[in-house]
């Protein structure tokens, strides 16, 4: 008798084991999933140089009269603003398919640095946390730029700098010129996770730990 109920104790203690063994597994198939956040540049909205919305323009001389010949003044004194929104798109896949939790990510900092054709310009982060839902369908963050590209430009010359604005954000903008040098910060249920490092945020794929 004594014999029997060892093994069931026995029988108990292994499933026990087991459950334990699966769960844990799950948790860390959660929290890989929950590290690998995906980033990609998704688009450039409400560009705007020197005051002049560029939503419309696909070239320099879709500028008026009176608007280009500001925009030459400017850029003739080393000034020329731009400010425009780039929007990148967040993926989080932890969405409790495959047997993975399902579990909200907060994006708590994004430290980043904006990069335009290969030259380093401005740097900033989130003001606010901003959720991600563990659906599996991309969520958009917004960053507001604000830059003068006559600080960074200025021996490119006016059409230089000029189409590349309308590049970025005219009638067929896209954030193709851009890089985002990020080191995101992303709190779970689980705790907070770190990237290891900076990544490379582009339109063209995913980037991620």
């Amino acid at each position: 008798m004594h014999i029997r109920n060892l093994f069931r104790l026995s029988l108990v203690a292994l499933a026990m084991l087991s459950l334990s063994c699966t769960q844990l597994q799950q948790l860390q198939d959660s929290l890989t999933s929950v590290s690998r956040i995906k980033f990609k540049l998704d688009s450039v909205n409400n560009f705007e140089l020197m005051g002049v919305a560029l939503s419309n323009k696909a070239k320099i001389s879709d500028f008026k009269l009176v608007e280009g010949a500001r925009l030459a003044a400017a850029f003739a004194q080393g000034r020329f603003p731009a400010s425009f929104t780039l929007n990148v798109a967040a993926i989080n896949p932890n969405d409790g398919r495959e047997g993975r939790y399902k579990s909200v990510a907060t994006l708590t900092s994004f430290a980043w640095t904006m990069i335009i054709d290969n030259t380093t310009t401005i740097n900033g982060n989130i003001t606010d946390p901003i959720t991600i839902p563990g659906t599996g369908e991309q969520s958009i963050i917004p960053l507001r730029m604000d830059l003068d590209l006559g600080q960074f430009f200025k021996d490119k010359g006016y059409e230089s700098v000029a189409n590349l604005a309308l590049a970025l954000g005219g009638v067929n903008g896209s954030p193709s010129r851009i890089q985002l040098k990020a080191k995101p910060r992303i709190k779970t249920d689980f705790g907070d996770i770190n990237y290891p490092g900076e990544i490379t945020i582009v339109d063209q794929q995913w980037a991620g730990q």
